[in-house]
């Protein structure tokens, strides 16, 4: 009997101990089957859905049945239907032509708009409809559009010949000598500021083409020639203790910022660009011509010329520096 019971007593504790591991095995079995398994894969990106054609509109597959564009267009801003501001994420060539359903029913091929034989205020209008922000919102009454000229003048859409912001010229600096020839030109002399000719820079580096809301002549930075110099020349900033009136007004009153023949960049060489306003204080008003150099030998008329002594002419910080010579 003692027997039975002991054999019983091992049947039951070793049946416990068997459901015990399969029950702590579980888990362990479940989590190696979850690494196991492949990570599902990502979901495809939405495809962006052309806005449903109003009345009126046929859309931009209708227009490409006789204009064949879509080549030319691939890769430009305009044709990127993933850009909410784009042209093609609303009606397409309809949103800057209009709609084309009353063009495609007349046999005239008219009222459709076509920007060749729109007048400039129309052109950029019509661009303003969506460029209308930014650089752009001085465009109203800046000096170009004064001048009766369009978006079209300098940009195309679908013929560009630049890489960037579709300009009708190679380079922007080729696109500006079309009309500002006398000041690219002067980007070409011996010494011009120096990035132009290099492709560092460029003329709506200093400017911008659209317009200014704070000066006349459309610079980008600032509300005069002085702070938008110091923009990149900020060591001529100030302010200083003993200021030189000319550097406060215009650093145009001494340097041509589009080049010179002279050095620096001045426009008249030293010490005659000095005598302009100095004629008749401190040194007595001297006519520089040949004698200065063969007889007189003046020493203004070599080296630095009067920078030679005073050489912190655009202002000086030294308590004894009001003749800028120190």
């Amino acid at each position: 009997m003692r027997r039975l019971c002991l054999a019983v007593a091992c049947v039951l504790l070793i049946t416990v101990a068997v459901r015990a591991n399969g029950s702590n095995s579980t888990p362990a079995v479940t989590a190696q089957a979850a690494t196991t398994q492949k990570p599902a894969p990502a979901p495809t990106p939405a495809q962006a859905k052309p806005a449903p054609i109003q009345p009126g509109y046929v859309g931009s597959a209708e227009c490409l049945v006789c204009h064949d564009q879509e080549e030319k267009l691939k890769g430009t801003p305009h044709w990127q239907a993933l850009n909410p501001r784009s042209p093609m994420a609303t009606h397409g060539c309809e949103s800057c032509h209009g709609p084309g359903k009353p063009h495609i029913d007349d046999e005239n091929k008219g009222n459709i708009r076509k920007f060749k034989q729109m007048k400039a205020e129309e052109i950029s209008g019509t661009c303003l409809s969506c460029h209308n922000r930014g650089n752009h919102v001085g465009w109203d009454g800046s000096a170009h559009e004064a001048r009766n000229l369009s978006c079209t003048t300098c940009h195309s859409v679908h013929s560009p010949k630049s890489f960037e912001k579709q300009l009708t010229k190679p380079t922007e600096t080729a696109l500006c000598a079309t009309c500002h020839k006398v000041q690219v030109t002067k980007t070409e002399r011996a010494v011009a500021h120096m990035p132009v000719r290099e492709g560092k820079m460029a003329c709506s580096s200093c400017h911008n083409p659209h317009g200014s809301i704070n000066n006349v002549k459309a610079l980008r930075n600032g509300s005069s020639v002085v702070e938008s110099c110091t923009t990149c020349h900020a060591e001529m900033r100030g302010p200083v203790l003993w200021p030189h009136a000319p550097v406060q007004e215009s650093c145009a009153s001494c340097h041509d910022p589009h080049g010179s023949s002279n050095d620096r960049m001045l426009v008249v060489r030293m010490p005659m660009l000095c005598q302009r306003c100095h004629v008749a204080t401190r040194h007595p008003a001297s006519i520089y011509d040949n004698n200065a150099i063969t007889v007189n030998k003046s020493n203004r008329m070599f080296g630095r010329s009067c920078v030679n002594c005073h050489s912190n002419i655009h202002g000086s910080n030294h308590p004894s520096g009001q003749f800028f010579m120190r």
